[in-house]
């Protein structure tokens, strides 16, 4: 057999040959991956919001809106028992954590009282800001069923209610702003009274 000449033009479509195989490859994986992956998501978006609000029959994931603040938005959802509202969960961030964005779902009773708090989303230092987590420590108790008007949501350190996570003073402040920051939205959603 004879051996072929190497060509630009055998270069090329070689290339171009391996590169419609390889796409055609990724776009079957994207494919196949897509619906399960939305699924995982709406699964930990569930569980979050059945973390800090109280039993619900709706489909608080689904039935939801989105506020503007601080120029981004958060994703608001209303947890109901057979139409009576009994918690609204606000999906919540704050990129001033020590190593960036950190995501939280609040919940709120409907006179605006923290349910709970569940960390959905961070990348701070094993063992010292990942403290933050239900799993790992109970920083969160601190905000159940405080009300943000008379609970300073701010460390101690900074003349604030919340005891900072030890040596995660940073993280602390970063989850406080956003704690904050799904109140404000909370409450800018409220219809105002006359």
């Amino acid at each position: 057999m004879a051996k072929k000449e190497s060509s630009f033009f055998n270069m090329v479509s070689t290339l171009f040959v391996v590169t419609l195989i390889a796409a055609g490859l990724l776009g079957s994986v994207y494919a196949l991956t897509k619906e399960p992956i939305r699924l995982a998501e709406l699964k930990k978006k569930n569980d979050a919001i059945k973390m800090v609000v109280p039993e619900f029959n709706n489909n608080a994931s689904e039935e939801f809106y989105k506020v503007g603040i601080d120029g981004d938005s958060v994703s608001i959802y209303t947890a109901t028992m057979d139409s009576v509202v009994v918690g609204v969960a606000v999906e919540t961030f704050t990129n001033s954590g020590f190593s960036g964005l950190i995501k939280l779902m609040v919940g709120f009773a409907p006179d605006g009282t923290i349910i709970d708090v569940a960390v959905t989303k961070h990348a701070e230092t094993p063992g010292l800001g990942d403290k933050m987590e239900i799993r790992k420590s109970d920083f969160h108790v601190q905000f159940q069923g405080k009300h943000p008007d008379d609970f300073k949501l701010m460390v101690v350190k900074d003349n604030g209610n919340v005891d900072a996570i030890t040596a995660s003073t940073i993280s602390s402040r970063a989850y406080c702003e956003a704690v904050q920051r799904a109140y404000d939205a909370y409450i800018s959603s409220q219809p105002k009274e006359n």
